[in-house]
């Protein structure tokens, strides 16, 4: 008797699980669908990046090849191919090399317009754009005065940023050449006086120091003066002091 009533309930469940099914089953169907087309959808975007990836690197490295066989001309044209069209990080590489390359080929203002360029394009991240300011400030030291440079770089010469050394050593420069000794002083001392200052940079300061102080007195130097002690204070009696008038001690006449 109880065989009949579990064939009956299982009966039900089957049943129950059919319609189950029946409901169901095109939403499960379509799902499962959707997650195999979504993951291959995905791994053939990224086999795409991959290629695209590459292929921008191939043209990198030959852009790169015609620079270091000194054809600037045409590593210019190269690079900016690969700046309007490539994939990853090789269009902002591709933008540095340009104006790289014009430096390089005594273009000084085209590369400087380059590099702020770079600077002013809020959609780079801050220490890419900071690493354009000191390049065009770099490219400007031998031709702008302190002031420009000092708007243009004086942040990053404050203590604790990354890239005070070489804005410090740009600044320093700058007022080397406009005659400013004082101001050179001021920025190559505080980049000897900094632990994390690069060791070859610190020699050039040092340097730098030494040509400086031919130019300007020596700084002066501050000292503590001693600090004075007083005299002790007289704790004899008079009782104890000599008699003004004491008579001499004689010595005994000899018989």
């Amino acid at each position: 008797m109880s065989d009949i009533f579990r064939e009956v309930d299982e009966d039900i469940r089957r049943e129950q699980v059919r319609k189950l099914w029946d409901r169901f089953a095109p939403y499960v169907i379509g799902l499962a669908v959707f997650i195999v087309a979504v993951t291959a959808g995905y791994r053939g975007w990224e086999y795409w990046q991959d290629r695209q990836a590459q292929a921008s690197g191939d043209r990198f490295t030959a852009a790169m090849k015609l620079s270091t066989d000194g054809k600037h001309a045409e590593a210019i044209t190269a690079f900016e191919a690969i700046a309007k069209d490539s994939s990853g990080s090789y269009p902002l590489l591709a933008r540095f090399r340009i104006a790289t390359e014009k430096a390089a080929n005594n273009d000084i203002a085209g590369a400087s317009a380059d590099f702020d360029a770079i600077a002013a394009d809020t959609s780079q991240p801050t220490e890419i754009r900071n690493v354009a300011r000191l390049r065009s400030a770099m490219l400007a030291v031998d031709t702008a005065t302190v002031a420009d440079l000092q708007s243009r770089i004086g942040d990053l010469a404050g203590t604790g940023n990354t890239w005070r050394h070489a804005a410090r050593e740009i600044l320093g420069l700058a007022s080397w050449r406009t005659g400013d000794y004082a101001a050179a002083r001021k920025y190559f001392t505080e980049i000897t006086n900094d632990q994390d200052s690069p060791q070859d940079m610190r020699q050039r300061s040092n340097l730098m120091l030494a040509l400086i102080a031919s130019h300007l007195p020596p700084e002066p130097v501050t000292t503590t003066p001693a600090a004075v002690t007083p005299p002790a204070p007289d704790t004899s009696s008079a009782d104890d002091a000599p008699a003004a008038d004491a008579a001499p001690i004689q010595a005994p006449a000899t018989p």
